[in-house]
């Protein structure tokens, strides 16, 4: 069942984000943490979040855009480890993704609309591995990682970007 993952659970660069996560139950974490988000987004509004904060940075939407795009790519290492497929999983390039995902044409509104439905399905993914499926020890990016480390991954990446966001486009 769900805990704060071990060491040997993630590998080390995901501690930034596991450390963001306050203690309590991960699901209702990952249930309750979008309306924030979505709230925040609300405030900034459609005509800045087009914009890069500075030079060489992420536009909002592109941020939203790769958090979708992340959080997609922990579920399913999560969906394929919780059920028991050892088959080690490949990492993925997040700027390059960001660039096709071509994410500044579309509205903020759209973004964070598909954003809120990832997280849907990735709490609807996490609610429903049975116990020993949260355990489960796989492979991703040549790092030994566990579903329950990526839920926490997935409630600390946005809660990272989250911060980040409200100091560049509040």
């Amino acid at each position: 069942m769900p805990h704060p993952p071990a060491p040997h659970e993630f590998a080390p660069y995901y501690g930034r984000y596991i450390g963001l996560v306050p203690s309590g139950d991960i699901i209702e974490l990952l249930e309750t943490q979008m309306p924030t988000t979505l709230a925040f987004l609300g405030a900034v509004g459609e005509e800045r979040s087009g914009q890069p904060a500075a030079p060489g940075k992420w536009s909002l939407k592109e941020v939203i855009g790769h958090m979708a795009d992340a959080e997609r790519v922990f579920s399913y290492r999560a969906l394929r480890i919780g059920r028991g497929d050892m088959t080690p999983l490949p990492g993925f390039e997040q700027d390059d993704y960001v660039r096709a995902g071509r994410f500044n044409e579309r509205s903020l509104e759209s973004l964070a609309e598909e954003l809120a439905d990832v997280r849907r399905a990735s709490v609807r993914l996490f609610a429903g591995l049975p116990a020993e499926g949260w355990s489960q020890l796989g492979t991703a990016s040549g790092f030994p990682v566990s579903p329950n480390a990526l839920a926490y991954i997935v409630a600390g990446h946005e809660l990272h970007h989250l911060a980040l966001a409200r100091t560049q486009f509040a």
